[in-house]
């Protein structure tokens, strides 16, 4: 009986602790400006992660406008990403790969949409696209930089 009680003791632990760590969407957007410019790059990369993983769902379900704004959400949040890695010069590989792993997501995305429904994902492919060229510039520069 007490190994019983034990048991389900933890088992309510680990899902309480792994509640806490499912911040929403909302969540981290609200904690975003008060973050730190090395935080601010992690938390828009999340933001941007569960942005598209909604739109994929919401273009799946056949909701397009929002799906839309959260291709939008995409782009927008790996730009703070990007700025905030560049302000403290920290997260630049993580964002650039992220970047390109989310351009990729949208890629495979688009090729499931209607004709009329691919422009909003044409657009953040190519925000992402930019956002990337300009961190491996950035990374790039500073080698030679220091040569």
């Amino acid at each position: 009986m007490r190994a019983v009680v034990l048991s389900l003791i933890l088992l309510l632990a680990v899902g309480v602790m792994h509640a806490a760590k499912e911040e929403t969407v909302d969540d981290l957007k609200a904690r975003l400006p008060n973050a730190s410019a090395e935080n601010r790059a992690e938390i828009s990369l999340r933001i941007a992660q569960l942005q598209l993983h909604a739109a994929d769902k919401f273009y799946v379900e056949g909701h397009v406008e929002p799906a839309r704004d959260a291709v939008a959400d995409v782009a927008d949040y790996c730009e703070k990403a990007r700025d905030a890695a560049l302000q403290s010069k920290k997260h630049l590989k993580t964002v650039e790969i992220d970047s390109r792993k989310m351009a990729d997501k949208l890629r495979d995305i688009k090729r499931t949409l209607n004709f009329e429904d691919q422009p909003a994902v044409d657009q953040a492919i190519r925000r992402l696209e930019e956002i990337r060229t300009s961190l491996l510039k950035e990374m790039f520069s500073d080698k030679k930089e220091k040569k």
